[in-house]
This record gives C-alpha cells, structure tokens and sequence, in this order.
C-alpha cells in the first residue's frame, strides 16, 4: 500500500494540476485512493495515464515542450532533433481510445475534458510552423516514425482527434504528414523497405486516405504486401526477411496492420479476409503475450527496445480494448495481469526523474539499456500499453472480479489446458485500392 500512496503522491508533486491544466479537484487517480481499501484497476490505470500525459501535453499545449522536457540520451546521439516528436505521438496512440470513449461522469470525465483540450491545442502547436514546439518531420529518416505514431493515435480517435479541428489545424496537420514522403521509397533509403518500417508508411498513408487525402499505392498496399510476406507462422511476423527475438510485433507490427486493414476495410469491403486473417494472427499473438507474464507481474526482457517498458503488451491490450481476446483469456484475466506488469515497472525507483519525467530503463533507471535511437521522447511508447482505458468502466474488463492470469494458474498447481500453436497461410492476398 505504501508504494502506491508514494506513486500518487508523486503525481502531486511534480505539480500534475499545474502541468496538465487541471483543477484542484482530486483526479480520478487520486480519488482511488479516498479509502485503504485495495485501489480500483481502473482508477490506478487512469493515474498512470495521467503521470504520463500531464509533462507531455501540457508543456506542449503551451509550446513550453521543448523548453522543459529533458533529452536524456547517449552522448553524442544527436536524438533531440527527434525526441519531442517521440513522446508525443506515442503517447498520442496509447491514449487515444480514452480520450475517445463518450459518456463517462464525474472526476474521470472532467479528466478527460481537460486532456482533450490539451491534446486539440497539442496537435496544432506541433504541426504550426510558427509554433515554437514545431516538431521535425523532415530532417533524418526517424520522423517517419513518429508520424506514423502521431496518425495511429488520430485514427483510434477522430472524433476528438480530427473532426473538431479547425481547417487550419488539419491543414499543418496533412502537410506535415505528407513531408515524410520523401523518406521510404527513394532509393538512398532501401533499408526501410526491408523492416517493419514499411508499417510506418502505411500507417500514414491511412491516416491520409481517412482524411480524404490521395494515397500512393506503392507507400500503402505494397508496404502492407511486404510486411505480411514476412509472416513466419504461430502469430509472428519476422521484422523483415529474418525473425527478431524482441517484442515488435506488440511495438509496431500488428497493431499497425490491424489499424491500417480496419481503414481499408471500411474503404472497400475486398481487404475484409485480409484483416479476419490477421486478426486470428493477432489473436495468438496477444495469447503468448499474456503467458509471458510471471506470477509475480514480471516479464522477460528481451531483445531491442526493452525501455519502452509495458508498451511491450500493446497486442494484448489492443485486442482487451477491441472486445477481441483469445478463447481462454478473459477480460478480467488480462486485466489482472497488465495491472501486475504496470505498477510493476511504473513504481520501480527511477522510473520518473524529479520532475515527472520519464527516464531510460526497464525496471527503473538503466540508462544502459537505452539504444543509440533511444532518448527520452522514445519512452513514451509505454502509453500503448493502456489502450483498454478506451472501454467504459462497466465493461466487464474493469468490472468483474479479479482473476488469475495463466502463469499465476500453472504455478498454484491449477490443471490448466495445454498451449498449442495455430496453422495458417502463409500468403495472404492485398487487393489494390480503387482510387
């Protein structure tokens, strides 16, 4: 109990109310705590969700981002032309489906309101040239990738994160996703074509085509014919031509390609076996995930990009939110079991520097683990991992009583049912889109 007083208090001490715009009314986090009774899931999600967004999208609203947000790195990395862009559309894209979700009452809906704002007045400061947070979508190949972001997080969210935006705002907004263009097909760049990167062009392409933009077929279904030929059975894609014992299919790959084949099926009903394909794929995917977390909450570190923390489970917390999970994975188990891996990482030490600020590592601070691509903004990717936020507090992911996940079920002695791996096509069909 102690440590999540000492989380809570945190949020209060790096000036949350005063970052985020918020009133001096508890916080729906903040209100979990009203008793010493156990602490709701969702009201402890929330309070993460909070701690995360606050530094970043309140400092941005404001153009301050750049200004006051640390640029923790390698030496010599040079990753501050990048890291803003980072921690914003990362962000973005875990948080969306909150932001989204309609009808919630009281301290959690006046919560939402204000991040709402902050996100609308986000999204104009970094895409206005004249703005002093205006974020780099054109020098080095790495802004590529955090549009993709950026789009990821509008499109699990237009009708908070696009429609009520002025012409003006949705203007920068397509001209700066349009800037990346040059990155991808040209010739000096052919290394993007052969790694989950080609996930990255799609992605924007669909923000693109959803925002009534032409779209090129060579950045949308040719990346998207590239990245399902990579596809090496049992739910899991290689990161191009070889497999990658790391967690990119959760990072990057499926959820990409999940958001990308939903645009296009709404589009034209020919991408609909694509997209059932997938999502079977997707399915499996999100089922090893959860028997990859240990009784205890814990979870292997493997591969690159560990800092990014619980954004590792963003599949399993995609298909929660989507109402999608595997047969055998129930809401409540999930939940249970991304709760453990969250307050996990989340109160390690040294997870936030004094000011609220992420910092590099996996359990806590290691800056070690922290890749020549990695810096602050990088860590942000965390969010992804809260993507079930976007379900209503009644669905039965939050409301039903709490449940053991697989590995707490083995390790008690539980007779649980055999793993087994799923047998499915290799080749999968992209029609070509009708422009």
């Amino acid at each position: 109990m102690k440590n999540r007083r000492d989380f809570f208090k945190g949020i209060t001490f790096f000036g949350l109310a005063g970052i985020a715009g918020l009133s001096g009314a508890e916080s729906a986090a903040q209100a979990a705590l009203a008793s010493d009774g156990p602490i709701d899931d969702r009201g402890y999600w929330t309070g993460v969700m909070e701690r995360l967004a606050g530094p970043v999208l309140g400092n941005l609203a404001r153009g301050e981002l750049k200004k006051n947000m640390p640029v923790e790195q390698r030496p010599k990395a040079g990753r501050e032309r990048f890291t803003h862009l980072e921690a914003f559309g990362r962000l973005l894209c875990g948080i969306a489906p909150w932001l989204a979700l309609e009808n919630l009452t009281g301290q959690e809906c006046d919560s939402q309101r204000k991040f709402i704002r902050l996100a609308q007045a986000s999204l104009d400061a970094a895409t206005d040239p004249q703005s002093p947070d205006f974020m780099n979508f054109s020098e080095g190949a790495q802004p590529l990738v955090d549009a993709a972001f950026l789009a990821q997080g509008i499109l699990r969210a237009p009708k908070v994160l696009w429609q009520p935006l002025e012409s003006r705002v949705k203007q920068q907004i397509i001209s700066a996703l349009k800037t990346t263009r040059k990155f991808g097909t040209k010739s000096s760049d052919p290394w993007v074509l052969a790694c989950n990167w080609v996930m990255f062009e799609a992605t924007i392409e669909a923000a693109l085509l959803t925002f009534g933009e032409p779209t090129r077929a060579e950045r949308l279904e040719s990346c998207l014919r590239k990245m399902l030929a990579w596809y090496c059975g049992d739910g899991v894609y290689g990161d191009g031509e070889f497999f990658h014992f790391d967690y990119y299919n959760s990072f990057v790959i499926q959820p990409m390609l999940l958001d990308v084949l939903a645009v296009l099926k709404e589009r034209d009903p020919r991408f609909e076996p694509v997209l059932a394909v997938e999502l079977k794929r997707a399915q499996r995917y999100a089922e090893v995930l959860e028997r990859l977390i240990a009784p205890d909450g814990t979870f292997p570190s493997l591969g690159r990009s560990t800092a990014y923390r619980f954004g590792a489970f963003q599949v399993l917390s995609q298909m929660a939110w989507r109402r999608e999970l595997p047969e055998g994975v129930a809401p409540a188990q999930a939940r249970c079991a991304l709760t453990a891996v969250i307050r996990k990482m989340i109160e390690a030490p040294g997870t936030f520097n004094s000011n609220g600020w992420l910092q590099i590592g996996f359990y806590g601070h290691q800056p070690a683990l922290g890749e020549s691509y990695i810096s602050t903004g990088s860590l942000y990717l965390c969010a992804a991992g809260l993507l079930p936020l976007g379900l209503p507090p009644g669905d039965e992911f939050w409301s039903a009583s709490a449940a053991k996940w697989t590995q707490q079920k083995i390790w008690s002695g539980e007779n649980v049912s055999a793993d087994h791996a799923i047998t499915d096509v290799k080749e999968v069909e992209v029609p070509t889109l009708s422009r």
